[in-house]
């Protein structure tokens, strides 16, 4: 037979939807696992969106949909837009998709000739590197460390630009960091990409979940003409845990806006019916259980960190949002564990899911591999009975 694609074979897996899937393979065979795998919040789908599902199917809401959405659903993504970034977004300028990865992939197909560069700062959620390399395009990672907060400057910025470099892909608050760009931060990267003509992608899928009484400033937001270079990347999977129902939404200039329903048309066409009627709950109805979700976060997020810090061999920063800790583990390179040699996080993982039945990711796919990623989006006895088995490990 002839050979399968080139570019399908260039594709890494997913390291985080792999360690999910095992864990949940092992947990399927009887093994006691707590898994702090996929960024998916624990909490269930609030009623009133369900509600919203349920009537629609009952009222035959069940026909295709146009490509890029539901012209309800993009004119309640342009008012909660407007009432949470303050930028304003007509529907033409509004494209929805199966969930923000889709949104992602699909906006770097339209953005993306081959050859142009991308510019990616690390540690980077996985699939942004891969998505580049997808359409065509460079990644180039740039790397910043624990030290800095894990925040690119804007010299590392300049530094990084080249001729062929078309686009910066900015996560704010960051999967897998948890650091957080403030308006001051945002405005000196900003000048630099109007300096140099860049794009800007700025997935702010986690914009909800800031702590400490953290403001969120989107990039669109900054004023010139940052609204126009911009792509904003959202959804309701974080904020409504939705994640199952897979809907994400850009906002970005309406020429751009074009290609993508163009590209949905051929592809994907629009997401399910159903669950566009559910987003449309959850932009416009009662926006409580975000409240109730965000305090349990933090919670969460400070017990986590505090009792990380206090076992011996690991370390962490404190997230400033989304749901996930980056577990740093140097200290434990060369050492034997549990009848296992660790020299990475590659390592640490799979040791540990092995050994005490805990899955955590790797962050070799987030290009940090001296790092592990655990995520605060599972109950609070869960966190605790997985640092508990930690600390059992790193004493073996």
């Amino acid at each position: 037979m002839k050979d399968l694609s080139v570019r399908a074979l260039a594709v890494h897996e997913s390291s985080t939807l792999a360690v999910d899937s095992l864990a949940k393979k092992l947990k399927a065979d009887g093994f006691p696992v707590v898994s702090f795998g996929t960024g998916e919040p624990d909490f269930d789908t609030p009623d009133n969106i369900k509600a919203a599902a349920i009537k629609a199917i009952n009222e035959g809401k069940t026909k295709y949909t146009p490509a890029a959405g539901l012209i309800p659903l993009r004119q309640a993504v342009c008012d909660r837009l407007l009432a949470d970034i303050g930028v304003g977004y007509e529907p033409a300028e509004i494209v929805v998709a199966s969930g923000a990865k889709h949104n992602i992939f699909v906006a770097l197909m339209c953005l993306i000739n081959p050859g142009d560069e991308v510019i990616v700062p690390a540690p980077y959620w996985v699939t942004y590197t891969e998505a580049v390399a997808m359409a065509g395009g460079v990644p180039v990672t740039v790397e910043c460390s624990e030290a800095s907060g894990f925040k690119m400057t804007p010299a590392q910025l300049e530094a990084a630009i080249t001729p062929k470099t078309k686009l910066l892909i900015l996560n704010n608050p960051s999967n897998p960091t948890g650091m957080f760009y403030g308006r001051k931060e945002l405005e000196a990267l900003a000048e630099v990409c109007v300096k140099h003509d860049l794009y800007i992608l700025s997935d702010e899928i986690y914009y909800k979940l800031l702590y400490d009484n953290r403001e969120f400033t989107s990039v669109a937001a900054l004023g010139g003409d940052l609204r126009e270079r911009t792509i904003v990347v959202n959804g309701v999977s974080k904020s409504y845990a939705m994640t199952g129902w897979r809907i994400g939404y850009t906002a970005s200039n309406k020429k751009l806006a074009k290609l993508m329903a163009n590209y949905l048309s051929h592809s994907t066409s629009a997401p399910s019916t159903i669950s566009q009627y559910a987003a449309i709950e959850a932009l416009t109805g009662d926006q409580s259980s975000i409240a109730k979700m965000h305090d349990e976060f933090e919670r969460r997020r400070n017990y986590i960190v505090e009792r990380m810090n206090t076992i011996e061999g690991v370390s962490c920063i404190k997230p400033e949002g989304a749901f996930y800790v980056m577990m740093n583990m140097e200290k434990l390179a060369g050492r034997t564990i549990a009848g296992k040699l660790i020299n990475n996080g590659d390592d640490f993982a799979m040791a540990f899911l092995e050994k005490e039945n805990v899955a955590v990711v790797p962050c070799s796919g987030f290009g940090a591999p001296m790092f592990v990623r655990w995520t605060y989006a599972a109950s609070m006895e869960n966190i605790k009975e997985g640092l508990d088995r930690l600390e059992k490990f790193i004493n073996s």
